[in-house]
């Protein structure tokens, strides 16, 4: 019986460099190797080992490696898509870690920081010594990060004064086990982005506990009560919001791919599960319905991976818009939850079990499903582009 994966139907590596496909190679075999084993533990624990996992992830060059200089490795871009592919498909929690640290956090420094900046946190950061995380939705204000109520006010009246940071900042990735949050704060000149050392007295940090969904990933609240930055802690390249969103589309550039691997990995799961699954003496991957849910899923991921290799392509050589990005990360996310969804129903009972990973990737999912921007707010984002009409209120 012959017998192909998914993404072989549709010629994919074909479509990769070598340099790409070794990338992929290399960490599809550490997840299995280091993440695969242990992640139905972790994630019923509620817990991973992120800082060794960080380091890990630097002696891979993985942390930041699709930015230039300071440590980072600087690949292509869909080099890193490809990456966070394969960590998806070990956890969504573990791409998370990866992506916080390189797309949002590192990217924050990288594109806005002085060079100063860039020199102090950034080879740190690329090597895995240095845990940061991202602060910028709170608790009230999500899909509306404009209406912030974290401050930073001057300590006096010059450029060379101390601020002092006031608020909170609810789910951030990394946030307990951080050294160093890139946050977002309202001044008297508008949002700016602040680099905060997580050691800094009036910085406190809390775990999020009883999720359901990204067990396997360390979620906090930031609270920042009278604390007190030196001058040179402002980002200086960014004045509003343009920071915090372009890093949010570095992110979602990577959920687009990401959220595939977490697909596959369920898809390549149902498969296997269907084909040594007897039921009235014959396996249930022989059964009409059975082989239209494959086929069916298999054409959304393969049509969900050509959407991302598309816009990694474009990222790479002309440039990629945000909308172009929301098309991806609309998409994928909610193709791989669907996907996610119909594999658990085919392993019946044995769907709900950590013994099989598509239970724990459908939770995670839910939770990809939202957050870098909600399922509707990527959907306005493209009704804007085409009617030329805001509709977000």
């Amino acid at each position: 019986m012959s017998v192909t994966s998914p993404l072989a139907l549709f010629g994919i590596d074909s479509l990769l460099s070598e340099e790409e496909r070794a990338i992929s190679s290399v960490v599809r075999e550490y997840v299995e190797a280091s993440i695969s084993p242990q992640i139905a533990d972790w994630f019923e624990k509620g817990d991973i080992p992120a800082r060794s996992l960080a380091k890990d992830f630097g002696s891979l060059g993985l942390l930041g490696m699709h930015l230039e200089g300071y440590g980072c490795a600087g690949t292509s871009a869909v080099a890193y898509g490809l990456a966070a592919m394969e960590l998806e498909a070990g956890d969504s929690g573990i791409r998370s870690l990866v992506s916080v640290q390189g797309s949002l956090a590192m990217y924050a420094i990288h594109e806005f920081g002085s060079e100063e900046q860039k020199n102090e946190w950034l080879p740190g950061m690329a090597a895995g010594d240095i845990v940061g995380c991202f602060g910028l939705t709170e608790a009230d204000f999500g899909s509306n990060p404009q209406g912030m109520r974290t401050n930073a006010k001057r300590d006096g009246s010059d450029a060379n004064s101390d601020w002092i940071l006031n608020g909170s900042k609810m789910w951030i990735t990394n946030g307990s086990v951080a050294d160093v949050a890139v946050v977002w704060a309202q001044t008297d000149d508008g949002i700016r982005g602040f680099i905060v050392p997580t050691a800094t007295p009036g910085f406190t940090a809390s775990v999020i506990h009883k999720k359901m969904s990204l067990r396997a990933s360390i979620t906090s609240e930031l609270v920042f009560e009278n604390l007190r930055l030196p001058a040179h802690s402002m980002l200086p390249g960014v004045r509003g919001l343009k920071g915090p969103l372009s890093c949010l589309n570095e992110a979602r550039f990577g959920i687009a791919f990401g959220t595939l691997g977490a697909a596959r990995d369920c898809l390549q799961t149902a498969i296997d599960y269907s084909i040594n699954r007897v039921q009235f003496d014959r396996p249930i991957a022989g059964y009409q319905l059975t082989q239209m849910k494959l086929a069916d899923m298999t054409l959304e991921l393969g049509k969900g991976m050509l959407l991302a290799l598309h816009i990694g392509r474009l990222k790479d050589s002309i440039g990629v818009t945000p909308e172009q990005i929301s098309l991806g990360k609309l998409n994928n996310a909610r193709e791989a939850l669907h996907i996610a969804r119909e594999c658990r129903s085919i392993l019946g009972g044995n769907g709900i079990t950590l013994e099989y990973p598509i239970i724990r990737h459908m939770n995670n999912l839910e939770s990809v499903f939202t957050y870098e921007g909600t399922n509707e707010m990527h959907t306005l984002v493209i009704g804007q582009a085409l009617t030329g009409l805001p509709a977000f209120r």
